[in-house]
């Protein structure tokens, strides 16, 4: 089994799920399920964040030309039912079905048709990026389906594959949201921060100033420093622990 994993960047206006999550940066969307068939899709949803956020998704979610996942940016015809099964001050939990037109196409149904049945798809949303993860079988065409999905995907959002790997039970489990390497962008981005003072006490650019420089959305250059820091924190914590490790073998 391998596990390939990769991002969607929305552009302002085509998906108003990313459109409310840009809007408010400490809110976030994982899937609890995602489920397909040829001619539907359902799913549900775990979003967490401040409650004017939680609102603002509801209403995104129950929006009349709304189709979870659907990569149409117009109306394709869909009939969608929308249900929130949970909702406290900071979580909210949202099951979506619809049933699909000739129009209508999504991420899962791509990977379907081109990686067969049998996957497991696993997202988390963050600003108006979409991280997708899925589980397939060894020897599936994926480079045939990325082409294929960023056909699909059209002018409605950017798309980067972040990795590609074996499936190794004896690897510890990793953090589902941080990647393995550091990205030439995520890399690019942190030279930046330091370069222009983000990191100084007091700090002599704020993160919005600085993602203008950059020419970047602020919630993309945000999670590539946040993606950047958790494997530069997990890196240092690995090596010390390593270091720990081999000093307590000499000292024997």
């Amino acid at each position: 089994m391998r596990e390939f994993v990769f991002a969607l960047e929305y552009d302002p206006g085509a998906n108003p799920v990313a459109d409310v999550l840009d809007a408010y940066p400490d809110a976030s969307v994982r899937s609890l399920s995602c489920h397909v068939t040829a001619d539907s899709l359902w799913r549900v949803d775990h979003a967490a964040g401040p409650p004017a956020a939680l609102e603002a998704l509801e209403e995104a979610y129950e929006m009349a030309d709304y189709f979870a996942d659907c990569l149409v940016t117009d109306d394709c015809g869909a009939e969608c039912e929308v249900q929130v099964l949970d909702r406290s001050s900071d979580e909210l939990v949202v099951y979506t079905y619809w049933d699909r037109t000739d129009r209508c196409t999504s991420v899962p149904h791509v990977a379907l048709e081109y990686l067969g049945d049998g996957l497991l798809f696993e997202t988390y949303r963050e600003g108006r990026r979409y991280r997708w993860r899925i589980v397939l079988g060894d020897g599936t065409p994926v480079h045939d389906f990325f082409d294929a999905l960023g056909d699909e995907v059209g002018e409605c959002a950017g798309i980067e594959v972040l990795r590609l790997t074996e499936l190794d039970p004896e690897r510890p489990e990793a953090d589902p949201d941080a990647d393995e390497s550091l990205p030439t962008e995520q890399r690019a981005a942190l030279r930046a921060a330091v370069e222009y003072g983000y990191y100084e006490t007091p700090r002599r650019i704020e993160l919005g100033d600085l993602a203008e420089r950059l020419e970047v959305p602020r919630s993309t250059l945000s999670y590539r420093l946040r993606r950047a820091e958790a494997a530069l924190a997990t890196a240092f914590v690995d090596a010390d622990d390593a270091v720990e490790a081999l000093s307590s073998s000499v000292s024997r």
